[in-house]
């Protein structure tokens, strides 16, 4: 399939290129901060499995150069937009006269302060402007020394578990190639989510952020559970340039609070087998875990103590949520193309893709499974 027949079947696709993202999922990213203001007050962030660097790109752009993007870009545009038609309608008013209104001037793109991205991938990234990229593998604990050096060059400390200087945010876009068996997928998935949430224990500040992506399969209850433990809110969404014939989702978890007692640890990932200490002065609860199916199909998971009040619904469901402005293309929509359009290249293409070894073996071969290897 050439450029132009996925121009045409995939916009996001296209406005990636034409708007110099390297991957359509940078609008993911962008389409999550307008549901959630993920960047407020953030200045230091952990980009996994960044590769090929979409993420990282907003982050830069939007942290480092000050740019804005979405309902806040829109907005801006249309004060200048007024103003502009404003001069041109009272040509006789005085300058001092034509000044936007009070309220109404958009603020400058500043800069912020004392920025850190640290971006981790498996496969190598080219460079961004102020990312420290690393190439590691995020579910090995020799990649959790390696991020705290990243993060703190001059207070790094070996034998520390936790960084010397939290993080405000840490996200990861990874998922595994899938095989188009959905239980061995979600499954995969989960353990990359698994990993990534340990080197976001380690890392993240109290109240940080945490966003993942996800599989949304049969017992995706129990993680949210999970997430719940250590997070104060956990919220399910789905993007508007995410393809509503995915299983994907993105689990955005908010105000980072473990339990008293825990401590990330590399030998016991997220506090496995690890009894927490227990207050002698309050009695010990005796705490219940168990599912069910119920009748109308519904997996029904309790956590609690046996000393709840009865009647007390104890069954937590994560908010799921549409992220996106309804006016968006469609991710799953195909739009007509101008005949006079010019397909674009790819902003980054890939440095160290997998199918690149077959590309080599087909050109070796002469071609297409040999098929004109001595053709003239």
């Amino acid at each position: 399939m050439g450029k132009s027949s996925k121009d045409k079947r995939d916009a996001y696709y296209r406005l990636a290129k034409e708007q110099g993202w390297r991957a359509r999922s940078a609008f993911k990213l962008l389409q999550l901060d307008e549901e959630f203001n993920l960047f407020e007050g953030v200045t230091r962030v952990v980009d996994l499995c960044a590769a090929p660097g979409s993420w990282s790109q907003v982050l830069s752009r939007v942290l480092i150069k000050g740019e804005k993007f979405g309902r806040s870009a829109w907005e801006d545009k249309e004060r200048k937009d007024r103003l502009a038609v404003l001069k041109a309608s009272v040509i006789k008013k005085s300058e001092q006269e034509l000044q936007e209104p009070e309220g109404e001037v958009p603020e400058p793109l500043r800069p912020r302060e004392n920025v850190k991205i640290v971006s981790i991938d498996l496969q190598p990234m080219s460079p961004l402007e102020g990312i420290i990229t690393l190439q590691a593998d995020i579910t090995h604990p020799s990649t959790v020394p390696l991020l705290l050096k990243a993060l703190d060059p001059e207070s790094y400390d070996p034998s520390s578990t936790s960084a010397a200087h939290p993080v405000d945010l840490v996200i990861s876009d990874g998922a595994p190639d899938v095989t188009g068996l959905h239980d061995l997928d979600i499954y995969v998935q989960s353990q990359l989510l698994w990993a990534a949430l340990n080197l976001a224990l380690c890392v993240l500040k109290p109240g940080g952020k945490f966003v993942a992506k996800i599989f949304r399969g049969k017992d995706v209850d129990l993680l949210f559970a999970q997430l719940k433990i250590v997070f104060e809110r956990v919220r399910v969404a789905k993007p508007r340039s995410s393809r509503a014939s995915s299983i994907e989702a993105f689990v955005v978890c908010e105000g980072f609070n473990p339990p008293k007692g825990f401590k990330a640890s590399l030998d016991n990932p997220l506090g496995a087998a690890q009894k927490l200490p227990v207050d002698p002065e309050k009695p010990r609860e005796r705490t219940k875990l168990y599912r069910r199916l119920r009748e109308d199909g519904i997996t029904e998971l309790e956590l609690g103590s046996d000393e709840e009040k009865e009647g007390e619904d104890v069954r937590w469901i994560a908010p799921f949520l549409a992220c996106g402005d309804l006016s968006a293309y469609d991710a799953d929509a195909s739009y007509h193309l101008p005949k006079d359009r010019v397909s674009l290249d790819p902003v980054q293409p890939p440095t160290a893709p997998p199918y690149k070894r077959a590309l080599e073996m087909r050109k070796k071969a002469g071609g297409a499974y040999g098929k004109t290897k001595g053709l003239i």
